[in-house]
């Protein structure tokens, strides 16, 4: 993800390598990612942040409903980006 900035990278335990933690933290991203199972040495997440990760995905997935963003249909990236932001205008009137 170069030349994207963040603060933090919320996932879940799929992201859970030590090359993507230490890359997080030599960027000074906060790392929040659900530990898996066999993780040798458990890691502290910040519980709060953590829970926004079902909103967003709950978001995405409501984004998906819409056939055209589902599909991709649109023929330039300019029209799709503008049917994502119509579907969350959708989405944050219900």
């Amino acid at each position: 993800m170069d030349g994207v900035g963040f603060r933090a990278l919320l996932a879940d335990k799929a992201f859970d390598s030590n090359a993507i933690i230490a890359d997080l933290d030599e960027r000074g991203a906060k790392v929040v990612i659900s530990q898996h199972s066999r993780r040798a040495m458990p890691r502290q997440i910040d519980a709060e942040i953590y829970k926004w990760r079902h909103l967003i995905e709950n978001f995405f997935c409501k984004l998906k409903e819409f056939k055209r963003i589902a599909m991709r249909a649109c023929k330039t990236d300019r029209s799709f980006e503008a049917m994502i932001y119509l579907a969350a205008a959708i989405i944050n009137s219900r």
